[in-house]
């Protein structure tokens, strides 16, 4: 059954892929103890006035990422041994390749499974450490365009691309 009316916005679900590059993915939900998350576009824009009063305005390309912050560090996450693997291995450049996915739950599911966007980002840990309210990993997503459509089952947590769901 579709959402109807104004969107809620726990049906924008983020998920992100905390196996090392190369092994099978393993998808994380984002947004436990998170308040707000958001993916600032970045576009390149260009605004020219020429000689006769005219304006002109191209975009040309976007340069999106998004800020996880507070992460508290869990025992058993994926996501938390990823991260500190990131710190303590102090890793760099295709060491630090990860997808993300975004699900529209808001659709009506196909066979449990809706139609999402899958990203390749980077992942940049900002800081470790943190006050007293636990162990805080805030990190970084600089999403490189590699995007591709497809499905995504949150039972599972399997993206399947080229397949799209209900809502198209």
């Amino acid at each position: 059954m579709a959402v109807t009316g104004k969107i809620k916005r726990k049906f924008m679900a983020h998920y992100i892929n905390a196996a090392k590059p190369g092994d099978p993915a393993e998808y994380e939900r984002l947004g436990k103890n998170l308040e707000e998350y958001k993916v600032e576009m970045n576009a390149n824009v260009e605004t020219k006035n020429n000689i006769i009063g005219e304006t002109s305005v191209i975009l040309d390309s976007y340069q999106p990422q998004a800020s996880v912050e507070p992460y508290y560090a869990e025992v058993g996450s994926a996501l938390f041994e990823r991260l500190q693997d990131i710190i303590d291995e102090r890793q760099t450049l295709d060491e630090l390749v990860a997808d993300v996915v975004e699900a529209h739950t808001w659709e009506s599911p196909t066979a449990g499974k809706y139609t999402a966007y899958k990203e390749e980002a980077i992942i940049e840990v900002s800081s470790y450490g943190g006050d007293t309210t636990g162990y805080q990993i805030p990190f970084n997503l600089h999403y490189t365009g590699a995007r591709t459509k497809g499905t995504f089952d949150p039972t599972t947590k399997t993206f399947t691309a080229g397949s799209s769901g209900s809502g198209e």
